[in-house]
């Protein structure tokens, strides 16, 4: 539960100090029980303020979602970023990775490089577009969730 809180900061650009409010649903009784036994443990590592297990998951608020075994965890992003300055910055990151994408896909189009250079070589630059087109779509998945608030 510790790092799918830690990974929600870290996808959605939320300062490591600032105390959260978590939401969990779809939890077994083991795990409300292991909230139980070490709610000041969670507390203190992952900066939380509280812990709320959500009867209904249909309840739960527009959130960033992690999932732990079949519970999942929610941090309600609301009142959590400026959502116009978070925006902006996603579209620098969605414009950056365009500019990456497109420096490769114009050497992979390149018949002179495909001719001249090693297999090695060009699997690599491959490997390279799939990676940036990956993180691409990453970041459009983030900016709709936003946009959506």
């Amino acid at each position: 539960m510790i790092i799918a809180v830690r990974n929600i900061r870290a996808e959605m650009n939320i300062a490591p100090g600032k105390p959260l409010d978590v939401l969990l649903t779809k939890g077994q009784p083991e795990d409300a029980e292991r909230l139980e036994q070490n709610r000041r443990f969670l507390a203190k590592l992952a900066k939380l303020e509280s812990v709320t297990w959500l009867a209904n998951p249909e309840d739960a608020p527009l959130s960033a979602t992690q999932l732990v075994g079949d519970m999942e965890v929610l941090v309600p992003m609301a009142d959590l970023i400026d959502k116009d300055a978070e925006l902006a910055r996603l579209a620098k990151e969605i414009e950056k990775q365009d500019k990456l994408i497109g420096g490769i896909e114009k050497k992979l189009g390149n018949e002179g490089f495909i001719a001249k250079a090693p297999d090695a070589v060009i699997e690599k630059e491959r490997g390279k577009l799939a990676e940036f087109q990956s993180a691409k779509k990453l970041l459009e998945e983030q900016q709709a969730k936003i946009a959506a608030m």
